[in-house]
């Protein structure tokens, strides 16, 4: 029997563009002391996020609440999937005292999908951001929501705390959905931002590149999103956090994130974040001064 040699598939190069220069200054050593010496959790540190420094420096920060176990299996997000535990109803204070003692200046929370929950752990989401709000007046405050499941009662709970910003990522396009995200719809989620925008709130969301889309595809999604009423729209380099997940189909150049920019908009988008380093969070304290 002839044995066949193993044909390794080549993967791709990270080009230069995507190095990341070591955080730095006053306010994020602040910050960072803090963050060691209480023992907080924040997204930037467990994401491992190429944007930590520049916006602890800006005195921004990302809270993830309700666990760390997902209902859902995205092909490209590395947090854990099956049947959470219980919550803790406390979350809310703790995560407003966090922010109240590091000192940010805007606060981004998210979570994981909370599926198994008939309200989708929006009472959390409410008096998380109640809370934040009582011990913090000054602080603004994003909320990148995951989505309900058509669940809009629950949806009116989650964004009607005083938030300034409301997210909810696309993370891709159309055609790309079941491959992506396998439990998500992609009318659903622009349901979602309709909804939102409708109950007059400043509204959010995220695609990331390089995971097989066409320049066409990204324009329909910006067009879909304007006529759902969005107001910001992140763009950035998908990036495989381990071998089991879905893997770079292409490395955009930071010349065609520029070009995304300026043709989000031209389509009618009001403020556009275009680079392969984006994240969601990436300039958010600059995303509440945009006009509703």
């Amino acid at each position: 029997m002839i044995e066949l040699p193993v044909v390794e598939k080549k993967q791709i190069r990270k080009p230069d563009w995507l190095r990341v220069k070591l955080p730095v200054g006053k306010e994020y050593a602040k910050v960072r002391k803090l963050v060691d010496d209480h023992k907080l959790h924040t997204i930037c540190e467990s994401g491992n996020c190429p944007n930590m420094g520049e916006c602890w420096g800006a005195g921004t920060a990302t809270f993830m609440i309700l666990g760390n176990v997902c209902t859902r299996s995205c092909t490209f997000c590395a947090v854990a999937t099956g049947r959470p535990p219980e919550y803790d109803e406390q979350e809310p204070t703790r995560v407003a005292e966090a922010i109240k003692l590091m000192g940010v200046k805007h606060a981004v929370i998210t979570s994981v999908n909370r599926d198994e929950l008939k309200d989708r752990g929006a009472e959390i989401w409410y008096q998380t951001v109640v809370q934040t709000k009582k011990l913090s007046p000054d602080t603004t405050i994003e909320t990148l929501i995951p989505d309900v499941k058509g669940n809009w009662d629950a949806l009116h709970r989650m964004i009607e705390g005083g938030q300034e910003v409301v997210s909810h990522n696309m993370e891709t396009v159309e055609r790309l959905y079941r491959r992506v995200r396998p439990q998500a719809k992609y009318e659903r989620s622009l349901e979602q931002i309709r909804r939102t925008k409708d109950a007059g709130k400043r509204t959010k969301s995220g695609i990331m590149l390089g995971v097989g889309e066409t320049v066409d595809e990204v324009h329909k999604a910006m067009d879909d999103l304007v006529a759902n009423g969005l107001d910001i729209l992140t763009l950035g380099q998908y990036l495989q956090p381990t071998k089991m997940h879905l893997e770079v189909a292409e490395f955009i150049h930071p010349d065609q994130f520029n070009a995304y920019r300026e043709e989000g908009l031209k389509r009618g988008l009001k403020y556009v974040e275009s680079g392969p380093l984006v994240r969601s969070s990436y300039h958010a304290e600059r995303h509440v001064n945009v006009p509703i």
